[in-house]
């Protein structure tokens, strides 16, 4: 797959934020990133690391690899310094994925760049896709008609269970399984820490950081499926 692929262009959006609260630092969850990230290349696609306010991007230290931190975050230098989200133009790609960390929850949800992003992939007939807790990019989305972007789609992200698990449910600015539903979505979650994506039309949605890969995998079948579309076309 992706062999015969034209290249296409995704724009990859991280957190800026970094902390949760004092003493409790937070940022990107970095598996949710670099396997997508890693798929994407590998299939021989361009990427654009872009963050809400530029430069380096914060690395939720739970996250970390044990072993090797230090050669796991300079493979990825674009973490390192990331192109500012409001002067990135959405016309320059196929694609938008939002890998997640509790860091979004704080910054992704109230951006308008990224709401103003994410409804000109939606309304032009691309890929929005999703991990975890990247979806709090969505929740802030309305389209020309008004309605919210999630209204009536079928998706998942981190669970309720998932996040009282983890003992961050009383942190979080919102529960994003709760808000997603208050939005008209549908909500389809699987056993906690469950391996879990679902594709409705453009949109690809992945529950946790274990849903990585397989969404990254999924991102590339809708890529392909558009090629094969527009060829017929």
């Amino acid at each position: 797959m992706g062999l015969l692929m034209n290249t296409k262009k995704i724009l990859i959006v991280v957190t800026s934020h970094q902390e949760i609260q004092q003493e409790l630092p937070t940022g990107l969850w970095l598996s949710e990133f670099v396997e997508v990230y890693d798929l994407l290349i590998n299939a021989g696609h361009q990427v654009t690391v872009a963050s809400i306010k530029g430069g380096k991007t914060p690395i939720d230290p739970n996250s970390l690899p044990q072993e090797g931190n230090a050669e796991r975050i300079r493979d990825h230098e674009q973490l390192q310094n990331t192109v500012l989200l409001k002067e990135v133009s959405s016309d320059d790609f196929d694609a938008i994925y939002l890998p997640g960390g509790h860091g979004t929850m704080f910054d992704f949800a109230n951006d308008i760049s990224l709401q103003d992003m994410i409804r000109e992939f939606a309304q032009s007939d691309r890929i929005v896709a999703a991990v975890c807790h990247g979806l709090s990019g969505l929740v802030g989305v309305t389209l020309s008609n008004g309605e919210s972007f999630v209204k009536g789609k079928t998706l998942t992200s981190f669970t309720n269970n998932e996040e009282q698990t983890v003992q961050l449910d009383s942190l979080m600015p919102f529960l994003l399984e709760d808000r997603l539903r208050q939005l008209g979505a549908n909500f389809i979650s699987a056993p906690i820490f469950s391996d879990h994506v679902i594709t409705d039309g453009n949109l690809i949605t992945g529950q946790n950081p274990q849903s990585s890969t397989s969404l990254g995998k999924a991102l590339l079948e809708g890529l392909e499926a558009k090629e094969l579309l527009s060829e017929r076309i």
